[in-house]
């Protein structure tokens, strides 16, 4: 079946995963470069979800809002405080944790990007054009204090995640 917005998004997903598992090929050590195209695909690829898939298809539902639309803007959310954070192994094992979980929710037989590709059939190619068109997100350098971390570990609660018991366990 042809599916160009799956295929888009999950193939983005491939190539952000790819840059994350550069970023941390050697354990205890972080290629600042690698991460660096980590952060600004990952939130390049929140911001076309956000701006241009999940409005499109509200817009094809008759401006209803899509059932996992919340979840998973919660869940950006809490990925974009992570990103905020230093690459410690705990934020970099919470991420892992994290975005496994979000992109199940999104690539699974009839989630998110299923439900977005059959409601905006009609404009796949308008939409291509405007995710082939996205720019990058700017990103400011790290904020290690302890109330980034705090904000963080909050915005993972909302979205359902504890980071202290992520770390613990897995």
């Amino acid at each position: 079946m042809n599916k160009p917005l799956f295929e888009f998004f999950t193939n983005d997903h491939r190539r952000i995963e790819t840059w994350l598992d550069k970023a941390t090929k050697h354990p205890g050590k972080i290629d600042e470069e690698s991460y660096h195209q980590f952060r600004t695909g990952l939130l390049k690829h929140i911001k076309m979800e956000e701006r241009i898939l999940f409005p499109a298809a509200q817009r094809a539902n008759g401006d209803v809002p899509i059932i996992l639309a919340d979840q998973l803007r919660t869940e950006h959310g809490a990925i974009t405080a992570l990103l905020v954070l230093p690459p410690t192994e705990s934020v970099i094992k919470v991420l892992r944790f994290l975005l496994v979980n979000h992109d199940w929710l999104e690539e699974k037989p009839g989630g998110m990007y299923d439900i977005c590709e059959n409601l905006t059939q009609q404009e796949t190619d308008q939409i291509l054009q405007q995710l082939n068109l996205a720019t990058e997100v700017p990103v400011l350098p790290y904020n290690p204090a302890d109330y980034a971390l705090d904000s963080a570990k909050r915005a993972l609660i909302r979205a359902g995640f504890d980071f202290d018991e992520i770390v613990i366990t897995t």
